[in-house]
């Protein structure tokens, strides 16, 4: 079946270590882990059938509205439409001088930021948000994710990936 099979996984293993009069106290967190794991579809959550991936570059003191319901095309050339996004992940350069900086276009995607909230990143830094259930897409009207460069003397390049569904769950 046509679609996207993908997974996203987040693991934390974290140890504190203090200084004590009779050693370096610890405390160890218990490994933290999460798998959301997407098969083709779009009729239920955890199904996907829309992949955007690319490396972009804005120039100094410019921005870009990406739109996610009937502009970007995917890698085999087909334009995507998205109904519904249920994961991002966006990652400045190293080479970077500027930051990145994602949100509050005019017809802003509302997703994990709302309208009008917006995230930095800087050289090297990445953003990643997912949602299970997906974030609703409004052709038209709250369609466009914003990409911005935040300085006026370089340019920057980012990776995007961009999952979704081209119906609601």
């Amino acid at each position: 079946m046509a679609g996207v099979n993908a997974e996203i996984a987040l693991s934390i293993a974290a140890t504190l270590v203090g200084t004590g009069d009779l050693g370096n106290p610890k405390l160890k967190i218990d490994p933290i882990s999460e798998l959301l794991q997407l098969v083709p579809g779009t009729d239920v959550v955890n199904k996907a059938d829309i992949l955007f991936a690319d490396t972009r570059t804005i120039g100094a003191s410019s921005s870009e509205d990406l739109d996610l319901a009937g502009e970007l095309a995917n890698a085999f050339g087909a334009t995507i439409t998205a109904a519904e996004v249920v994961a991002i992940f966006i990652k400045a350069h190293d080479g970077n001088t500027n930051n990145v900086i994602v949100g509050a276009a005019t017809a802003a995607f509302p997703g994990p930021l709302g309208a009008t909230g917006t995230y930095t990143i800087k050289p090297g830094e990445y953003y990643l948000a997912v949602s299970r259930s997906g974030w609703a897409v409004g052709a038209g009207t709250t369609d466009d994710l914003k990409i911005a460069n935040s300085g006026g003397t370089t340019g920057v390049t980012y990776d995007i990936l961009v999952i979704g569904r081209t119906v609601a769950a």
